[in-house]
């Protein structure tokens, strides 16, 4: 079975109990890690809709499970000074028994940056700040006391303790674009793509993370690649009908583009259909798969997937 693991949007609204449910659930049924996406609210509207923050969440699962890898698809940098989020993920990692899988990217939402008072810059500064975050953190945590000065970030004698258990920690950045596979190429262990985008696109992505990483001499066989997916068991049309109605009546219209994409795709099907798009996924150069599943449903797919799918890609 191909490296697995849950991916879980807090925005769409759970609570904790049903968080937990779903980790243990993922553990004991095999799938290797959990990963959670890093927003802070849903939509503007969204006053009484849960969305527990990414870290905080990870530190209660650490607690919760034993086996489980624990990660972010992936962290806003943003959100955090990174000499602050190194210190957080380091800490994590040690309470886990060095369980996480560190993800980082640029930043997108902006209708949620200017809710919560962040600056939302320009795309190539959220990427230039992303570059510099991705090696001050390395430092921290690799450095006995480290210092940096850059352009956006400085450190001067910054100390991390504990240090992740990990040696090294994996750190994966997620993204798409040209400058941001630069970035993966020189700085990351590994790479999240984004869901929604056709096999063709995907082949001509790992091209391009290839060149950059031969352009600085690395192996690109160095660097996972995973894959962020929406997917679904449907039996049949009927099946599939109550699912499109049940997603768009616990998260909004929203919820069409989730479905929309995992139709296209061949992803929202019979078990068997479902099998031959995930294998196709992963035949474009990708050796993990991050699924995520309707809302509401996470308990039932992680069982029917880890009995029908996984087994078979």
């Amino acid at each position: 079975m191909t490296g697995t693991a849950i991916q879980i949007e807090p925005q769409f609204g759970f609570g904790f109990d049903e968080l937990r449910e779903i980790a243990l659930t993922a553990e004991r049924t095999g799938w290797d890690a959990m990963w959670v996406s890093d927003h802070l609210m849903w939509e503007p509207d969204s006053v009484d809709r849960n969305c527990f923050e990414a870290w905080t969440l990870l530190a209660a699962l650490a607690a919760t499970t034993s086996t489980l890898r624990l990660g972010t698809l992936v962290t806003c940098n943003s959100y955090r000074p990174p000499s602050l989020l190194a210190k957080m993920a380091a800490g994590i990692d040690a309470m886990s028994g060095g369980r996480v899988d560190f993800g980082l990217g640029a930043g997108w939402k902006e209708m949620e940056y200017r809710a919560y008072g962040y600056p939302f810059p320009s795309i190539a500064q959220r990427q230039a700040q992303l570059a510099e975050a991705s090696r001050l953190i390395r430092l921290l945590w690799t450095e006995e006391s480290a210092s940096f000065d850059g352009e956006h970030f400085t450190l001067d004698g910054a100390v991390c303790a504990p240090k992740p258990v990990q040696d090294p920690m994996p750190m994966w950045i997620g993204g798409h674009g040209d400058r941001l596979l630069r970035i993966v190429a020189q700085h990351a262990d590994g790479w999240n793509m984004v869901f929604g985008r056709s096999l063709e696109e995907l082949r001509d992505r790992h091209t391009t993370l290839d060149r950059h990483c031969e352009a600085i001499g690395r192996d690109p066989a160095s660097v996972q690649r995973s894959v962020f997916l929406f997917t679904a068991i449907v039996d049949d049309e009927t099946h599939h009908e109550r699912l499109t109605a049940e997603q768009r009546a616990r998260l909004g219209p929203a919820a069409d583009r989730f479905l929309a994409s995992g139709r296209e795709q061949g992803l929202i099907g019979p078990a068997d259909q479902v099998v031959e798009a995930l294998a196709a996924h992963l035949a474009t150069g990708f050796d993990r798969l991050h699924l995520l599943f309707p809302y509401g449903l996470e308990v039932e797919m992680l069982c029917r997937y880890s009995e029908e799918v996984l087994v078979h890609v």
